[in-house]
Order: C-alpha cells, then sequence, then structure tokens
C-alpha cells in the first residue's frame, strides 16, 4: 500500500501527467551532438540520423548488387554521389565509400549557422543561430529566421547578409566600403 502524499508533494504533482511523461531519451553523444551543433530541437538531430541510416542501407544494398546489374548500379550510385555531394555531404563524386561512413554530423555541419561560421560571418555556433533568428542573414532573396535550414553548395555562395541589418553597415563601416548613399538612409 502507497502512503497518502502530503499537500505540498500533490502541489508539485498537479503540474506532472505522469500517464503521458516522455522520457529524456538519447544517449550520451546524442546530447554531445546537439550541443556541439546548437540544435534547438532534439527531433531534428533524430531526423538527421535516420536519413544518415537511410543512406547508408541503400549503399549497402548498391554495393550488395551482382555483377549482373552492374550498369544498374553504376547508374544508381553516379545518382546518388552527385545528390549528396549536391547536398555537400560527401566532399567527392568519386566512390560510395565515402556513403557508407555517411552520419548525423554531416547533416548537422550543412545547417545555415554552421555555414555563417565556416564563412567566418559569426565568431562561433551561438551568436550565428541568434544572427539567423533575429533575421540578420539571407540565403539568395530570402530572409531565413530559421536555423534548421539546410544549405546545398549551389546556394553556399548566396549567403549574404540582409540590406537593412546593422550587422552589414558595421562590417561595411569596418572594411571602409560603406557607401555615401547608404549613409544617407
Amino acid at each position: 500500500m502507497v502512503r497518502k502524499l502530503k499537500y505540498h508533494e500533490q502541489k508539485l504533482l498537479r503540474r506532472l501527467e505522469l500517464v503521458s511523461w516522455e522520457a529524456a531519451g538519447g544517449s550520451l553523444a546524442e546530447v554531445k551532438a546537439l550541443r556541439r551543433y546548437r540544435l534547438g530541437r532534439r527531433e531534428d538531430y533524430v531526423q538527421y540520423k535516420a536519413l544518415a541510416r537511410t543512406v547508408r542501407a541503400l549503399t549497402r544494398r548498391l554495393r550488395d548488387l551482382g555483377p549482373a546489374s552492374a550498369a544498374f548500379r553504376a547508374r544508381c550510385a553516379a545518382a546518388l554521389l552527385e545528390k549528396l555531394y549536391g547536398l555537400g555531404l560527401v566532399s567527392s563524386r568519386r566512390s560510395l565509400a565515402a556513403c557508407e561512413s555517411l552520419s548525423a554530423a554531416a547533416f548537422c555541419r550543412r545547417r545555415l549557422p554552421c555555414l555563417l561560421v565556416k564563412l567566418r560571418m559569426a565568431q562561433n555556433l551561438r551568436h550565428a543561430v541568434t544572427f539567423v533568428e533575429q533575421g540578420h542573414v539571407r540565403v539568395g532573396p530570402e530572409v531565413v529566421t530559421d536555423p534548421a535550414l539546410l544549405v546545398p553548395r549551389a546556394v553556399e555562395d548566396f549567403v549574404t547578409w540582409v540590406d537593412a541589418s546593422r550587422l552589414r553597415q558595421k562590417v561595411l563601416d569596418y572594411n571602409q566600403e560603406r557607401d555615401d548613399f547608404d549613409l544617407a538612409a
């Protein structure tokens, strides 16, 4: 038999719903990755792990195809490598060995804040996430406020500051490139 809860214990348990309680779950490696890449939601990392697992399984299936389907295997492997290279997940289009070792960290490194640090537009990931959430960054003509955006290789060159951003003005002042027309505005 369970003892009756005291008043303050009942009051504390009112806020919790023990029936639908979700365990924090995840491993230590997952928590480290969430902190390292400044992921706001755990679901994003779970999705990246699932995508990486799917790519590795597809790579194994392509590798295990018999010699009778060599032309099909070559065509599918080239398409897969082209897609992964275009997304920036693998460094070369030559071999499937890179696809077999694809991890969720490769997806995390293609997120917009990580690219801002790589392009030296931000000092660290914490500042990069803040810049994106505050609307200081655009990708092409679109202003991006979601730090979970995966940036492909083709669009990587079009990551820049928003025209009305104070950060852009500070960078232009520092480089002594600010136009007189901008000063009037």
